[in-house]
């Protein structure tokens, strides 16, 4: 009872920032596009965001342990709130800011929860660390319904109710600000170890280097996100000519993607032993 009742806690927390997160997938190109941006200034938006993302998810780690873990979550509330604020404006170097900040957002949304997380479970509570998993498996499932939800909520926001594509990101809001509440009310802070920026950089560089699979499986996945954001950013400008329901459509995308993820769980389960080489 007590774990179940700190895995509650920590979902309170961590799904409203997922649901929030999920709501602005669908309409982004076409927000740019409404506010009348050309392809290529709407690709140099997208840009932004990604590089941002890659630039602050190398400091996230060091920054997250010195800052605390439930201080980087509150954190990761305001400065998202303020990301979906800047979509309400038009002016182009607003909407850099913006995907600047959500390039930060995005960086600690994937390192301080589950940090903190694993820190309580671990040293504050002494619960199994294989239960760690359970948490996570079972977070990565509502990961998936909360993802093809949104793409629903997005496009009754936007379409039914007729608000228009900057809807959705104001939806997310109220949901950021519910993490930060409860983060704030019903989490303890915790910290990491202060290590040095250069030595973490060194130490995973050295092991990328020294470990040709490591260097192989890194290669391999960056191919496949290059692919992913490619199809991120055209998927939008391909579809919507067609009068094709984004939000809809952004939600058949995921519901694709909770269904592939399960048959590799069938595949790899002891039923059918089939291994990922």
């Amino acid at each position: 009872p007590a774990f179940r009742r700190f895995q509650r806690g920590y979902y309170r927390v961590y799904l409203p920032a997922l649901a929030a997160d999920w709501l602005q997938g669908p309409y982004l190109y076409k927000l740019y596009q409404h506010y009348r941006f050309l392809e290529g200034q709407i690709a140099i938006l997208y840009v932004c965001g990604f590089a941002s993302s890659v630039l602050f998810g190398l400091v996230s780690s060091s920054l997250v342990d010195r800052l605390g873990r439930k201080k980087s979550c509150v954190l990761f509330s305001l400065t998202y709130s303020i990301c979906c604020l800047a979509k309400l404006s038009r002016d182009y170097l607003v909407l850099v800011a913006g995907r600047v900040l959500g390039g930060l957002s995005t960086a600690l949304l994937f390192s301080a929860f589950e940090a903190w997380y694993v820190h309580e479970h671990v040293e504050r509570y002494d619960f199994p660390t294989e239960w760690i998993a359970v948490t996570f498996s079972r977070a990565a499932f509502w990961n998936n319904v909360i993802a093809v939800g949104a793409g629903g909520v997005a496009d009754f926001f936007a379409e039914w109710l007729g608000l228009g594509p900057v809807a959705p990101f104001m939806v997310s809001i109220p949901l950021l600000v519910l993490s930060g509440v409860f983060a704030v009310k019903n989490w303890d802070e915790n910290h990491g170890k202060k290590r040095a920026f250069s030595k973490t950089c060194g130490d995973g560089l050295k092991c990328l280097l020294s470990d040709r699979r490591v260097l192989l499986l890194g290669t391999i996945q960056a191919l496949f996100e290059s692919v992913i954001y490619i199809f991120i950013f055209l998927w939008t400008p391909v579809l919507d000519p067609h009068g094709a329901p984004l939000g809809v459509v952004f939600s058949g995308f995921m519901a694709a993607s909770m269904l592939g993820s399960s048959l590799y769980r069938l595949a790899v389960s002891k039923r059918y032993h089939l291994q990922p080489v």
